[in-house]
């Protein structure tokens, strides 16, 4: 169904939470960087220049970085399902792929990043 849909993508949406297992990740916090892709028809929007059928990508951006900012979790599975539900909410998308970057994520080895992507559809 997405091949025939259009995207709308956000990328580096940048945010500080503290969403992990550990007690330090819990009390200092961490940056997290959010990617989506909703998939969506955006054809009556550029038809008639017309904003309400479309997402105002500023309005979800604000939205995201709300739940990243509020409750933790321990998994950033977790926050990528949260962070899905909020781009399913509007109205328009039919699907969004969500992706959660944890760059600071606690290993002890060298490493440029973590992420969990998930790829959410309404049902």
């Amino acid at each position: 169904m997405t091949g025939r849909l259009d995207r709308i993508a956000l990328r580096g949406l940048r945010a500080r939470g503290r969403h992990g297992v550990l007690a330090a990740e819990r009390e200092l916090g961490q940056e997290f960087i959010i990617d989506v892709t909703l998939f969506l028809d955006t054809a009556p929007a550029a038809a008639g220049d017309d904003l309400t059928k479309t997402v105002h990508y500023g309005e979800l951006a604000e939205d995201l970085v709300k739940v990243v900012e509020g409750e933790p979790v321990d998994l950033i599975e977790t926050l990528a399902q949260r962070l899905a539900d909020v781009c399913l909410s509007r109205e328009l998308v039919e699907s969004a792929e969500v992706s959660v970057h944890k760059p600071a994520a606690p290993i002890p080895l060298p490493f440029d990043d973590v992420i969990v992507t998930i790829t959410r559809s309404r049902s």
